[in-house]
């Protein structure tokens, strides 16, 4: 079945960096977009960044553009982020999801994480 297990969270100080796995199994990998869905405290689901299954495309909301880097290895099926420049507003728990509906799902509200997700958490 699918398994999708992130880890690479914890606390970390704004101004600095982590780097978020998502181990996949029970699917071809390399055949799906990927994307990283979060989740900050009392708040909503927040779709934040994808990666296509060609050549390799992304996609990422406005707050993190610039700071994140969503990308891939195929050959390990693993999907990663890469959060620099950390800020408060970031803390959240994190969830790898596949799919290329995945934003569109998020954005009707129908979204829900089949993973158990990484806490990320940004303070001083």
């Amino acid at each position: 079945q699918v398994q999708l297990v992130e880890s690479g969270g914890g606390l970390v100080q704004p101004g600095g960096s982590l780097r978020l796995s998502c181990a996949a199994s029970g699917f071809t990998f390399k055949s799906y977009y990927m994307n990283w869905v979060r989740q900050a405290p009392g708040g909503g689901l927040e779709w934040v960044s994808r990666i296509d299954n060609g050549d390799g495309k992304t996609e990422d909301i406005d707050s993190v553009k610039g700071r994140f880097a969503i990308s891939r290895d195929n050959a390990k099926n693993t999907l990663y982020l890469q959060m620099n420049r950390l800020k408060p507003e970031d803390t959240a728990v994190y969830y790898c999801a596949k799919g290329a509906d995945v934003r569109r799902m998020w954005r009707m509200g129908t979204f829900v994480p089949t993973s158990q997700g990484t806490q990320v958490t940004v303070s001083s």
